[in-house]
Formats: C-alpha cells, sequence, structure tokens
C-alpha cells in the first residue's frame, strides 16, 4: 500500500497514470550537445512535460527549478562514457528531498560487469524511498558483454526492476506493439518507453504510438527534445500522444497533419 506522499508524488509525475517524462542527465556520460543551457530548455517544456530528470548539480544551479511546475525527478546513478554499464550512486535519496524532488531515478543495466553491486543499491534505494514516500523510477536495460538485446531480456530487466521495488520502470522499446506488450505484460508497475538515439519526429511519435497502444504508461525522451530546434514542439506532439491516445490517431505537427487510421 503507498502512503500519502508517495501517491501524491506520483501523481505529479503521472497525472491521469501517463507521463511524459524528459530525461536531462546526459551529461555525465559525456558531453552531448544541448543540454549546456538547461534553464532555457526547462522554461520552454515547462508545464508540457510531466517530468525531467536531472543530476543535483543542475538542479542546485539552476535558476528556474525553483519556480518550475513541471515534476523534477533527480537522478542518482552514474557512470562515464569509458565505463558506461558499470553505474554507481552518485547521490542520494536525502538529497534529492532537500532539493525539493517530486521523486528520484536510479539506472541498472543487467549483464554488466558491476550488476551485483547495482543490484544491492537499487534495493537499498528503493528501502529509503519507501521510508520517505518518495517514488523510485528505475531505468532498467540489459547492457554488457554477450548480452542481447531482445524482447526475453528487456522482460527480465523490467521484471528486476518491479521485483527490487521501483514504483515506475524504464526500458527501452523492442521494435513491436507486440512484442512490448509482452514486456507490460510482465511487469505490475507502470512501464515507461526510453526515446532511445536521435530520430526524425515521425519516426519518434510512431514508436511512441506504438509502446502506448502496448500498454506503455509513457515515455522518456531525451535527446530527440532538448537536441530539437524547437523542443517545446516536439513535447506538444508527445503529449497528444500519450495522454490523448487512441486507436485512431491524430498528430499535428510542423504545419503538417499525419493522420494514422488505426491497424
Amino acid at each position: 500500500m503507498l502512503d500519502v506522499g508517495k501517491k501524491r508524488r506520483l501523481r505529479r509525475i503521472m497525472p491521469e497514470e501517463k507521463t511524459l517524462i524528459v530525461p536531462m542527465d546526459h551529461g555525465v556520460s559525456c558531453p552531448v550537445e544541448g543540454i549546456n543551457k538547461i534553464d532555457s530548455i526547462l522554461k520552454k517544456i515547462d508545464r508540457l512535460a510531466d517530468a525531467v530528470v536531472l543530476h543535483k548539480g543542475a538542479v542546485k544551479n539552476s535558476k528556474y527549478i525553483e519556480s518550475m511546475d513541471t515534476a523534477l525527478i533527480v537522478h542518482l546513478s552514474g557512470s562515464t562514457h569509458y565505463h558506461a554499464n558499470d553505474k554507481v550512486l552518485v547521490c542520494s535519496v536525502e538529497k534529492a528531498v532537500s532539493l525539493g524532488a517530486d521523486g528520484v531515478s536510479i539506472h541498472v543495466n543487467i549483464g554488466s560487469n558491476n550488476e551485483c553491486e547495482q543490484l544491492r543499491d537499487a534495493g537499498i534505494i528503493s528501502e529509503i524511498c519507501d521510508s520517505y514516500g518518495m517514488p523510485l523510477l528505475a531505468m532498467m536495460y540489459p547492457r554488457g558483454k554477450n548480452v542481447e538485446v531482445n524482447t526475453e531480456s528487456v522482460k527480465h530487466a523490467v521484471r528486476v526492476g518491479y521485483e527490487l521495488g521501483a514504483d515506475i520502470v524504464k526500458t527501452c522499446y523492442t521494435g513491436t506493439a507486440e512484442s512490448f506488450a509482452e514486456v507490460v505484460e510482465y511487469c505490475d508497475v507502470p512501464v515507461v518507453v526510453a526515446g532511445g538515439s536521435k530520430k526524425s519526429l515521425e519516426e519518434l511519435l510512431e514508436e511512441v504510438r506504438c509502446a502506448v497502444l502496448a500498454g506503455a504508461s509513457g515515455v522518456a525522451v531525451g535527446r530527440n527534445v532538448f537536441q530539437a530546434e524547437k523542443p517545446e514542439e516536439i513535447v506538444k506532439n508527445l503529449r497528444r500522444v500519450i495522454h490523448n491516445s487512441t486507436t485512431k490517431m491524430e498528430v499535428l505537427y510542423e504545419g503538417n497533419l499525419a493522420v494514422d487510421k488505426g491497424r
């Protein structure tokens, strides 16, 4: 049973049990174009995105977050691209609380060299989150040497997140609505799909549409938002798909009308 605090915070992150999250925690991994002026992006997507994911330093130094309406998720994990899969804790739940977070997130790579440590940390963090009434977003991926990314490995990854106590699980899209429906079925908490690599708006919207039809509770899109010329337009289009999803979808973008007549 979730306590009142966690329920209230989850409602901010997932209004109507759907969510559009914009992660901008990429700077620890490597220099990434588009996040050198985070406040500028936050101003453009505030009240359009449901939540953003940031590291503690970006939150501390922001001039905008104090007045931001969009929910704040503080990321607790990190690694550089030199050891990309070997995530370690770089922040605490207590620090996130002091920064005014509505939730925290961790990253676990199933199959990585330090998988055991990541599992241990995820289990401990989930218990601390329960103590504080803090929602936990677990970013769960099958990644590591000789690890094949397929429906079965993604199902395993999301199930681990559920078993360790996550309130929301984020993972990669498996390529089709049919296969992703299997992933969602294997996890009894909301599943959101990662936006992945940079792609065209049409490709992005189609992928998100299929994931939502498969049962995904939303999406976490980073590069495709903060590297866009008009990030607010990308978020508006994603919002229509996620919060107004039907089997017959009409999505308006950049002067074009894309109509999906359902399949």
